[in-house]
C-alpha cells in the first residue's frame, strides 16, 4: 500500500479515534493526561504517515516534471518537423477551417501564414473542383478505418489570382471516443507532372527534353544500370558485345532519340561507347511501368532499335563484302546522317574496324572497299574525317 493510501487510512482512523476521545471526555471523569497521551500517540502515527506521503508525492512530482520535459521536447521536435518539412502541410478542423499551416504550405499558396489561419480551406480550391473536395472530405471523416489517408488532385489558388495543380492527402486524428480532433492535409505541387503528362500526349514529344541530362565525351564508356534505360538526346552511341571467340561485335549504332540499356538485352557481354560527345537522359523502369504515356512515347524509340537490328541481320545475309558495306552505309545514312551540301554526312566518325565488325570481314578488306567507293565518287571525307555519302550502289 502506498504512503498516500496509508495516510488516508490513518487520517480516517485518527479522526474516528479523536471523536471517541472527545466523547470520552464528556462522558467520564478519566484522567485528562491519559487522554492527552493517547491523542499524541495518534498524532504521531499520522505525522509519520504524512512524512512518508510527502516523500512519495515529492518523488511523483519529480517524475511528472521529467515526463513533462520529455513531452515538451517531443512537442518541439514535431513542431520543428512541421515547420521545416519540404512539403506543404495544413491542419484544419472537421469543417475544413485552417488551424495551422507550415511555411512550405504558405509558400506554395504565396500568402502569409497568419492570413490563412481561420480561413476555410475550400476558399483556396478552384470552384470546379469543390464537389470532388467535399466528397473526399466526407469520405475521410466518415471512415475511421482509413489508415493511409485519402489522395486526390485539385487546383489550388495562389492569392486568388492563378491556380496550380496539387495533390492532397487527408488524414483524420480522433479522440478515443471517435470524435474528430483535427484533419491533416499534405499538399504537393504536381504542376510539372501535369505539364509532362500533357506533353506526353503529343505523339512527337521527346521525353528526354523534360529531364536532367548526363553528358559523356567521345570514347567514354556509358555505365549500364539494370534499373534504368538511357535515352539519347544528342550524339551517337556504339553498342557492342563479344562473340564466343572473344571478338568484339557491333550490334547497334544509335542516335537520338533511341534507347539502350542492360534491361533491353539478354546478351551477357554488352557495352556502350560514346562515338561522339553525347547527351543522355536516364529513365527508370519503375517510372515507365507507372506511366502509360511515357511507355508509349518510348515505343517509337524501341521501334527504331528493332528496325536497325533487323537491318543489321539482313546486311549480314549478303554474300559479297561490298554489298554488306554499302547496305550498312545506306542504313547509317538514315540513322546518323546529317544533310550537307556535298551529300549526307555521318555525324559520328566510325573506324574501319567498326565497319569490319558490322560486316563480318577484316579491316583491310573494309579499307579496300571504301577506297573503291571513294574512287567511284560514291563517298568522300570532310576535314574532320567524317564520311560524306552520295549515291551508293551495291554492284
Amino acid at each position: 500500500m502506498s504512503s498516500l493510501s496509508s495516510l488516508k487510512r490513518r487520517a480516517k482512523l485518527t479522526n474516528e479515534r479523536s471523536s471517541e476521545l472527545y466523547r470520552s471526555i464528556d462522558a467520564s471523569d478519566s484522567n485528562s493526561s491519559d487522554l492527552l497521551s493517547k491523542a499524541l500517540l495518534e498524532l504521531g502515527v499520522v505525522s509519520e504517515a504524512l512524512e512518508m506521503a510527502i516523500a512519495e508525492l515529492t518523488q511523483k512530482a519529480e517524475q511528472l516534471a521529467s515526463v513533462q520535459t520529455e513531452i515538451e521536447t517531443e512537442r518541439q521536435r514535431y513542431l520543428d518537423l512541421f515547420k521545416f518539412v519540404m512539403d506543404g502541410y495544413l491542419v484544419t478542423d472537421a469543417q475544413a477551417a485552417i488551424l495551422d499551416v507550415n511555411p512550405a504550405g504558405a509558400a506554395l499558396l504565396n500568402v502569409q501564414t497568419h492570413s490563412l489561419i481561420g480561413k476555410p480551406l475550400m476558399n483556396l480550391i478552384c470552384s470546379d473542383d469543390l464537389p470532388l473536395f467535399q466528397v473526399r472530405l466526407s469520405q475521410v471523416l466518415l471512415h475511421s478505418h482509413i489508415d493511409n489517408g485519402v489522395n486526390f488532385s485539385v487546383r489550388l489558388y495562389r492569392q486568388s489570382e492563378s491556380f496550380f495543380h496539387a495533390t492532397l492527402t487527408a488524414n483524420v486524428r480522433r479522440k478515443p471516443s471517435g470524435e474528430v480532433l483535427y484533419v491533416q492535409w499534405l499538399v504537393r505541387d504536381n504542376t510539372e507532372r501535369k505539364r509532362a503528362e500533357v506533353a506526353l500526349d503529343d505523339p512527337h514529344h521527346n521525353p528526354g527534353l523534360d529531364r536532367p541530362l548526363v553528358q559523356y565525351s567521345k570514347g567514354e564508356s556509358v555505365p549500364l544500370e539494370p534499373h534504368i534505360v538511357w535515352l539519347i538526346v544528342d550524339g551517337v552511341v556504339k553498342i557492342t558485345t563479344l562473340s564466343d571467340r572473344g571478338e568484339e561485335m557491333l550490334v547497334g549504332l544509335l542516335g537520338e532519340p533511341m534507347v539502350f540499356g542492360s534491361s533491353l538485352t539478354s546478351l551477357q557481354a554488352y557495352q556502350a561507347i560514346a562515338l561522339s560527345d553525347v547527351k543522355l537522359a536516364a529513365i527508370s523502369l519503375s517510372e515507365i511501368a507507372q506511366s502509360p504515356q511515357l511507355a508509349q512515347a518510348l515505343l517509337q524509340s524501341l521501334k527504331q532499335r528493332l528496325q536497325q537490328t533487323e537491318s543489321l541481320l539482313a546486311i549480314n545475309g549478303h554474300i559479297h563484302v561490298q554489298e554488306r558495306l554499302t547496305s550498312l552505309l545506306t542504313l547509317l545514312k538514315g540513322t546518323l546522317g546529317q544533310p550537307v551540301e556535298e551529300g549526307v554526312r555521318l555525324r559520328a566518325r566510325l573506324t574501319h574496324q567498326d565497319f569490319a565488325q558490322a560486316c563480318r570481314t577484316t579491316r583491310v578488306t573494309v579499307t579496300r572497299v571504301l577506297g573503291k567507293l571513294q574512287e567511284q565518287g560514291n563517298l568522300a571525307q570532310d576535314d574532320k574525317n567524317h564520311l560524306v555519302l552520295k549515291e551508293l550502289s551495291e554492284s
